[in-house]
């Protein structure tokens, strides 16, 4: 069942969306101020990021070690959570900084506070997350609670999952702050989320060959990947990382949107194409519309002057 992104974020969401998880978690957590692609070869380099990324945040030895455990997948999201809770405000306000010679930060207020939003709302899903399933293990044998909190864990699963997929190609919808930031962004997490395992030593029961290759593997991958779609960025469309986003040059082929105060063609109150200052009637035939009738001049002299001279021999005759 396909759906652009419009159709459950251009107005009120349906019933039937909010009860299919995916479809809301794209409607919220990529909203339509979002903006999207470029083109299509950076989609595709988005889309192995995306992947590379659920390996560096989630762990592949996770499932290699142990299997899968839900468990323990919820407890890494939260610890990538918290990661990103600190990490995505820091990176965003040292760039802010690299800005500040050519831009202000007032100028980027809208979709830095949209994109915080996001953050915060993805984060508080998670934990909520983490809570139902905490009280579904807890429930012991109370029939009520068990269906309940599970039928909402559930949701919750598909949602957070979902929503997981949304953000980590949008990264909370930092694009609309500057197009290269979501790639700078998962390659700081990714390599944050690596460096704790590097630091320790701890391959997590792997071989040391396994160990580097499953702990360097994610965070290499997604550089590789993100260097590239900067590269395009930079080379195609003159975006550059370093430069304020106010500063970067019109998008070649970008229509921006229009002005509020300019109404689009096609209202009722628009006046129709052509002279807006034509005549309200059409002219009549022949010529000018004050030109004169069939019969000539309007005002031509009377066959007989009005006014002729007087009767020289009086206004009684002679």
């Amino acid at each position: 069942m396909a759906r652009t992104r419009g159709s459950w974020t251009g107005g009120a969401l349906t019933l039937r969306s909010v009860l299919m998880p995916q479809y809301f978690a794209r409607a919220v957590f990529h909203p339509a101020w979002i903006p999207d692609s470029l083109d299509p070869s950076i989609e595709r380099l988005k889309r192995f990021r995306i992947i590379a990324g659920a390996v560096a945040s989630l762990g592949v030895y996770t499932y290699i070690e142990g299997g899968f455990a839900v468990t323990e997948l919820l407890e890494n999201a939260l610890t990538a959570s918290v990661v990103l809770l600190f990490l995505t405000p820091t990176t965003v306000g040292v760039m802010l900084f690299v800005w500040r010679r050519t831009g202000t930060v007032r100028q980027l207020r809208v979709p830095l506070f949209n994109a915080l939003k996001l953050l915060l709302l993805f984060i508080a899903c998670v934990v909520a997350l983490v809570l139902l399933v905490q009280t579904t293990n807890s429930a012991g044998g109370n029939f009520a609670v068990i269906m309940g909190a599970g039928l909402t864990m559930m949701w919750m699963l598909i949602f957070v999952a979902y929503g997981a997929v949304r953000v980590s190609g949008n990264f909370f919808g930092t694009a609309a702050v500057h197009r290269c930031l979501p790639a700078l962004l998962a390659t700081v997490t990714s390599w944050l989320m690596a460096i704790p395992d590097l630091v320790t030593g701890d391959l997590h029961g792997l071989s040391l060959t396994m160990g580097i290759v499953f702990i360097l593997g994610a965070p290499v991958t997604v550089t590789v990947i993100s260097l590239v779609e900067m590269g395009r960025l930079k080379r195609r469309y003159g975006i550059k990382l370093g430069t304020h986003p106010a500063s970067l040059p019109p998008i070649p082929g970008h229509i921006p949107p229009m002005p509020p105060t300019m109404p689009p063609t096609g209202l009722p109150h628009v006046p129709p194409q052509g002279n807006p200052y034509g005549y309200p009637h059409p002219p009549t035939t022949g010529g000018h519309p004050y030109a004169p009738g069939p019969g000539g001049n309007p005002y031509a002299p009377h066959p007989q002057p009005p006014y002729s001279p007087p009767n020289p021999n009086g206004p009684y005759g002679g």
